[in-house]
This record gives structure tokens, C-alpha cells and sequence, in this order.
């Protein structure tokens, strides 16, 4: 979507505008990325992680860019660790640092790739409790996820693919109750057999 790896067809548009190499890097601080590793800056702490980029992308005076920074960092739930560096926080912490870095530069997307993968099972939930409130305040939002549970209360649509290619989509209560495809059934019921019917639901 922001064109990291070039599509090999179709047209990708963001608020009505497409999204060419022309215009990629432009477009790219409307979108927000939150990776499955975190990908924080071990040498700073965790305001500096989150308003780097304020300071060196958009040239936000110093001053601005600390309150905007605090405030996403108290948004998630860490506004005491601004002065821990990652090799002091858990798993779950750092992620939720990596989410207000994201959300410090004001996207009008955010794109996360497998953000509780990382985690211990005990961390998960902090990070996805974090996500469900912006979803609830209207962020949009592209979800690469297994964590079925999160899926179906937030999404508006669920893709399922399988090895880079779509076999169904739709809203989630007609994907995890009447899905079309052998294969999406095939995989609902192999959820079933492993966690038990809560684990769709």
C-alpha cells in the first residue's frame, strides 16, 4: 500500500488521491506503520522514539513536538515510561510505543503488520486494547492479524488469503458464519478443533 514492495497490478487510492511513484513519499506521512518487531530506536527513549520524527520529518519546533509526542504516549497508556528506553520495557510496552510513534505524525491510515506476534500471550491483550479504541474513535485501519477473536469485533471486512492471493472476503459475521469457499471453512473448523468454538467467536 505504500508501495515498500511494488504491486504487480491494480491502483491503490488514499483519500482520492492515487498513490503513484510520483507522489509516494508524500503520501507516505498520511500513512502510519506498525511493524510486528517494533522497530525502535534502542539509543533513545521512549519520547525520543516518538517525536523523532516530528523533529527530522516535518521540522516541528522542539517544544510542539514533545507535547505531541507526551500526548500519544499517554493515549496508549505510557506517559510514566518516557524516559525508559526499550531494553526497559516489555514486549507489549514497546509496542505500544511503536503505536504512538505511528499516531505522533497524524495518519490519515495505519497499516499493522502481525503487531502482537512478537508478544507473550500475558502482553497481547494491552496491545489489541489499544487498537479496538481507535478503531472506536474512526481511525481507519489495515490489519495483517491471526488473533481471530480481535478481528471479528473490529473489522468492517476480513480478507482471507492464502499464500498472497485472496480466496474470500467480507463482513466478518458472514466470513466466520456462511463463508463461501471450501477453503475459508477448511480453516474456521481447524480453529474450532484447536481452541474451541470461543476462539471464533
Amino acid at each position: 500500500i505504500n508501495r515498500l514492495t511494488e504491486p504487480d497490478s491494480g491502483k491503490i487510492w488514499l483519500e482520492n488521491t492515487e498513490i503513484t511513484q510520483k507522489n509516494v513519499v508524500s503520501m507516505r506521512q498520511k500513512i502510519g506503520f506498525v511493524f510486528q518487531d517494533f522497530n525502535l530506536f534502542n539509543h533513545l527513549n521512549a519520547l525520543d522514539n516518538v517525536r523523532i520524527a516530528l523533529l527530522k520529518v516535518q521540522k516541528v519546533p522542539r517544544e510542539v513536538a514533545t507535547r505531541i509526542a507526551l500526548e500519544e504516549l499517554d493515549r496508549v497508556g505510557l506517559s510514566d515510561k518516557a524516559e525508559l528506553y526499550p531494553s526497559q520495557l516489555s514486549g507489549g510496552q514497546k509496542q505500544r510505543v511503536a503505536i504512538a510513534r505511528a499516531l505522533a505524525m497524524k495518519p490519515k491510515l495505519m497499516l499493522f503488520d502481525e503487531p502482537t506476534s512478537a508478544l507473550d500471550p500475558e502482553l497481547i491483550g494491552e496491545v489489541l486494547g489499544v487498537m479496538i479504541d481507535l478503531a472506536k474513535n474512526g481511525m481507519t485501519m489495515l490489519v495483517v492479524t491471526h488473533e481471530m477473536g480481535f478481528a471479528r469485533a473490529v473489522a468492517d471486512e476480513i480478507i482471507f488469503m492464502e499464500k498472497g492471493v485472496v480466496v474470500e472476503k467480507g463482513p466478518p459475521q458472514k466470513l466466520f458464519s456462511s463463508p463461501e469457499k471450501e477453503r475459508t471453512r477448511q480453516f474456521l473448523n481447524k480453529l474450532t478443533e484447536l481452541y474451541g468454538e470461543e476462539k471464533k467467536q
